[in-house]
């Protein structure tokens, strides 16, 4: 990118710690040689730092370096970071300018993608938010050569539930390979990131405000957001829990006669043949007490997101709740690998 939208601008990095050690130089670099004025501001890192509190802390900061209607703010790191400074840039003097350059594989197949920003409560993930799209999007693989192989993980699961909801040759590339193969194959790394976007551009592009199609992306979100919710934070990844929601779903969907049981059993099996997940401890009482205050549910209907073949979801709002308490039971004994 380059000052061409309106001439010289400043811009204010927003990143954390670690990506700011690793990257930090060759995007200022970067930024210096387009005729960018960058301020980088650090904030603290992780999930738990998601809140309302942290926006309006850097909303504090680049208020008193001057920022105004013409600054841009960069997210520079993970899905945190993109949702964290994304709301940033869509509440600060009413809206400014926003680019995404994430960092992790999960931002990049995911976060960085459809314009949502939001922060946490303690109720419940991503209650606070706005759709504000970002003017660019920059994806690098590069970065990704010092992810830790977890997070890595975490990403993969992202492009698995594009697969299972719009793309069986996707699931399939994904399928067919674990995490550190992927990582180890650059060209098959770089189909699978540009195959997920592509899949995520298609459905966002439909239904920009989430009003209809765009709910099937929320496959394995429903029940995986409650997981993260009752941990603290703590305990997963965000792609970790989505992998446990999207194992809870289609047993769901099993249990309920909307898919095959060979169907369903490859979805399962794909989502844990690409690496061992940490074990779930909550109970399904607890997790479906914290569906209810989930955005996806509406009227007091928890609404999930079912496969019905692989490539096929399905909106439902009559899944009883005995059995959503049986399924996540059941998950504290699920293998992990």
């Amino acid at each position: 990118m380059r000052a061409e939208f309106g001439g010289p601008r400043r811009v204010f990095v927003i990143t954390v710690a670690k990506v700011r050690r690793r990257w930090g130089k060759v995007l200022a670099s970067s930024l210096k040689s387009a005729r960018f004025e960058a301020e980088f501001l650090e904030m603290p890192d992780g999930e738990a730092h998601k809140r309302l509190a942290t926006v309006e802390a850097l909303a504090v900061r680049i208020s008193r370096l001057g920022a105004d209607r013409k600054s841009v703010v960069v997210a520079f790191g993970g899905g945190v970071v993109g949702d964290t400074a994304g709301l940033l840039a869509s509440l600060y003097m009413r809206g400014v300018d926003l680019v995404q350059i994430p960092t992790t594989l999960l931002a990049q197949v995911d976060a960085s993608v459809g314009g949502k920003t939001g922060v946490d409560l303690k109720s419940g993930k991503n209650l606070v938010g706005t759709f504000h799209h970002p003017r660019l999007v920059v994806s690098d693989t590069a970065v990704l050569s010092t992810l830790p192989l977890r997070e890595f993980q975490a990403g993969l699961y992202e492009s698995l539930k594009c697969g299972v909801i719009g793309s069986p040759a996707l699931f399939e590339q994904v399928e067919s390979n674990k995490a550190s193969e992927v990582r180890r194959n650059l060209s098959l790394l770089q189909s699978i990131v540009g195959q997920s976007v592509r899949m995520k551009a298609k459905v966002v592009s439909a239904d920009e405000r989430e009003a209809g199609l765009r709910r099937v992306l929320n496959f394995g979100h429903t029940i995986g957001h409650a997981l993260e919710t009752e941990s603290g934070y703590c305990r997963f990844l965000h792609g970790e829990a989505v992998a446990w929601g999207m194992i809870a779903a289609t047993r769901l969907a099993a249990a309920t006669n909307r898919i095959d049981t060979f169907a369903a059993r490859r979805i399962i099996d794909a989502v844990l043949g690409l690496g061992p997940l940490p074990k779930v401890a909550a109970s399904g009482k607890r997790i479906l007490g914290l569906l209810q205050s989930d955005k996806k549910t509406l009227g007091g209907r928890v609404h999930f997101v079912l496969p019905t073949r692989i490539g096929k979801v399905e909106i439902a709002n009559d899944v009883p709740e005995a059995l959503v308490v049986g399924v996540v039971d059941e998950l504290r004994d699920f293998p992990t690998a």
